[in-house]
């Protein structure tokens, strides 16, 4: 398929013929789910990559909860038992549909961020109904950690961590990360969560929105400890290549640590779902402008190595449509087309904390 042709239909209908070529992987999921067994619908293997340099694996695209609980930039400003539900869904099926990883954190819904109810809550107990229902079940999950101005010293980590863990009823994550550098105190920070792996709280480190400088610093310092930093979480798309331009993707590349890829798909923008007479509600509906709706209707898949991606899903059907996304990719000429078109865009606007 020409990749005009990919740009010429909504990103739904792309997806969807990729869920198509999965095959068997596919089949069996639907066969475990219909059956009604008590036995969790197996996830392949073949799905999932290591994480930097740790020995965690995670499945190729992850899932961010960060709308979970939110009615501060989400959500249109409102939390009900119909998002609820919805949210409910998006994570029975991102699960059914072979996507195991979650990614949340403390600030996500929280009284802090004036959201309704937290992210991490709301997982851990959607993964407490998963396992009761399948008791084998296994559920990868990423938090971070806020780096608020009056946190101090490694301490205040492991604090934060441990209220995390109280959250989400789990004894231990996966992957624990410093969402944002702090203005003072990273090298604490830092030696706080190379305290988490040695207390077994953890199994896997990372930072996000992260510099070049700050993760070469970051990734010595652990590396004084044999702790591998396994992840740097950074905004990344096809129409948001900051990455490439500062250094931090081949950093990335060259140290082994995986670039894990937030609002991959520019906060739904590059679905095909909004047009100009439909802009995003809310705070996006500042960022993702009418000019670059016009140009971009598309369909959107990461084409890079070592990139995890985590497209935020608020629904069943959002659920599904990135699962379609495993299994296939686009040709190097394709992937080349989709930058120039893209490049046409004026530079979308990022977030205040990157890159600090």
């Amino acid at each position: 398929m020409a990749v005009a042709t990919h740009f010429s239909f909504p990103v739904n209908y792309v997806l969807s013929e990729a869920s198509r070529s999965r095959g068997r992987f596919d089949r069996k999921l639907v066969r475990a789910v219909a059956s009604g067994d008590s036995v969790a619908p197996a996830i392949s293997e073949e799905t999932k990559v290591k994480l930097g340099g740790s020995d965690l694996k995670v499945t190729k695209l992850g899932i961010g909860v960060w709308s979970w609980g939110d009615n501060s930039y989400w959500n249109d400003f409102q939390w009900d038992d119909r998002k609820l539900k919805a949210a409910k869904g998006a994570f029975d099926v991102s699960l059914d549909s072979g996507i195991d990883f979650f990614d949340t954190a403390e600030v996500y819904g929280s009284k802090f961020s004036l959201g309704a109810i937290s992210s991490e809550t709301l997982l851990g107990r959607f993964i407490r109904e998963r396992k009761e229902r399948y008791p084998g079940a296994e559920v990868s999950v990423a938090t971070k950690y806020a780096a608020l101005p009056w946190r101090l010293g490694r301490e205040s980590v492991i604090s934060a961590l441990k209220d995390s863990l109280a959250r989400l009823e789990l004894s231990s994550v996966d992957l624990y990360q410093l969402h944002w550098p702090g203005l003072w105190g990273n090298e604490g920070y830092l030696d706080g969560l190379g305290d988490a792996v040695e207390q077994g709280l953890v199994k896997a480190v990372g930072v996000s929105n992260y510099s070049e400088k700050r993760l070469r610093d970051a990734y010595e310092r652990l590396k004084k400890r044999g702790i591998p930093l396994a992840s740097n979480q950074v905004n990344y798309s096809l129409i948001y290549r900051a990455p490439e331009q500062t250094g931090v993707k081949s950093a990335c590349d060259e140290l082994g640590v995986s670039l894990i890829a937030y609002s991959p798909i520019a906060q739904g923008a590059l679905t095909g779902k909004y047009t100009p007479e439909n802009p995003p509600s809310g705070p996006r509906g500042r960022i993702y402008t009418r000019e670059f709706l016009t140009k971009v209707a598309l369909n959107w898949l990461v084409a890079q190595g070592n990139v995890i991606p985590i497209p935020g899903a608020k629904n069943a059907e959002q659920a599904k449509e990135f699962a379609g996304a495993i299994g296939w990719s686009l040709t190097d000429d394709e992937v080349a087309e989709l930058r120039s078109l893209a490049s046409e865009i004026n530079p979308v606007v990022g977030f205040p904390v990157e890159y600090l």
